[in-house]
This record gives structure tokens, sequence and C-alpha cells, in this order.
């Protein structure tokens, strides 16, 4: 798989010099990649109520995974999904990634796992950014969203990911990923990094869709109480 444009360049942003961005935006992606694919490579990963995530990868139904994001680094473990769209044309799963240097070594990164990034931020262009993401739905891609980033509150649901399901019809999966063993960095939201060789639990709670007349505070308390609890199991793992 090529590495991923640096798309922010050809908007007229400054990436540095021809030698800062090979660095920054390509070795370090890269080299990145690599680490998280040995690591997952000793991980024994297993999959609880997995059944209708299944269903739905095997039909036309659009998801979106929803989780917090301390659980973000072995998160492409839970779309284990070859895709395609109504049109044939592969899929898979896109993320939002800001438009931001950072943002742009996130997707560079991200791109070497197969993961679409969707470009767009959750500050003053929210708006935009979930414009984008629905019309990636409508053009038959997944979405993982870390609905309480990218800077927090910690584990306070923000309510773009009901957004998206009201205006496209796409399923709300909660999901957790539970580490037998893992390190905890010192960021805000105390994010977690499996150890090698440790036992990994994939666990999908139960699938619901926002209607468009709805009340979305309803569904978006309902959502941060299933991942609230699956984060408490996944504590005592």
């Amino acid at each position: 798989m090529s590495p991923a444009r640096v798309e922010i360049a050809e908007r007229g942003r400054p990436l540095g010099s021809p030698f800062q961005v090979w660095l920054n935006f390509r070795l370090v992606p890269f080299l990145a990649a690599i680490l998280m694919k040995i690591l997952t490579y000793t991980l024994r990963v297993r999959y609880l109520a997995e059944e209708p995530v299944r269903d739905f990868a095997a039909s036309q139904e659009r998801f979106i995974l929803a989780f917090y994001h301390r659980r973000l680094v072995m998160m492409p473990k839970a779309y284990p999904f070859r895709r395609s769209s109504p049109g044939g044309e592969p899929r898979g799963v896109a993320i939002l990634s800001s438009d931001s240097k950072d943002g742009e070594r996130s997707a560079a990164t991200w791109r070497w796992f197969g993961i679409h990034a969707v470009r767009g931020t959750a500050g003053h262009s929210g708006a935009q950014a979930l414009v984008k993401m629905i019309r990636a739905v409508k053009d038959g891609w997944d979405l993982g969203i870390t609905v309480d980033g990218p800077r927090g509150p910690r584990q306070q649901v923000k309510p773009g990911v009901l957004a998206v399901s009201r205006k496209t019809g796409a399923w709300i999966v909660p999901v957790c990923v539970a580490y037998e063993q893992a390190w905890a960095l010192r960021t805000w939201d105390r994010m977690l990094v499996p150890r090698p060789f440790s036992a990994v639990v994939v666990r999908y709670g139960e699938p619901f869709r926002v209607p468009a007349d709805s009340d979305e505070e309803t569904y978006r308390l309902r959502l941060e109480t299933d991942l609230n609890r699956m984060e408490a199991w996944a504590e005592t793992f």
C-alpha cells in the first residue's frame, strides 16, 4: 500500500522543507505503523457479541463503531471486514482526522492499516466535518468515531455520531477493546497501549439507530451509558 498523500500541502498549508515532509509525514507514520503491526501480531485476540456487526458487514447496512479515545490504539482489530460500495468499489472504515499537521501524520499512519481519513475538525468547522462524514457513509464507507475525542472531556459522548446516524440511517455500534496487560500513557485520556503477548478482547455493544425525528440527547445518554459500562468491564478484564 502506498503512503497517504500530504493533502494539506495541496491546500497551501506550510509543512516545512521537503526533508521535514518526508520525515514527519512519510517515515514517522511508516515506522509507527510497523511497530503497531508487530505488536498486533503478538496479541491473542478474541471477539464478543460480534454476530450483528458481521451481519451488517455481509449486507449493505452501514454502521459506525463508537468508542472512547483511550481505546484507539488497537481499534483496527474491531474492523476485520472487507466491504464494497453499492456500486462495487472497495470500501472499508473511515475516521475523522483534523486538517492539522498532527491530523496529517495520523491519517498517514492509519492509511497503512487500510483506514480512510475524512478530513475535518470538531471545532469551528465541525458542521463541515459532519457533512463530510455523512457523505462518506452515503458513499459506502463505515465509520469509526472516538466519541469523546479528540481532546475530551474524557468519557463524555459528543453529539456528532448521533447526527450522522440520524441523517444516514447507519447503525451505531458501541465497541470496547480490553487488554489483559497494558501501559497507560500520560495523556488527557490515559490512552492504553497493550503489552506484547497480552490477551485482547474486542467487545461490541447492542447496535441502534437514531430515528430522524428523535431527541438526540436521549440516544447520546444511552450511548454514553453503554460505553461506560463497557469501560468498567474492560478495567476488570
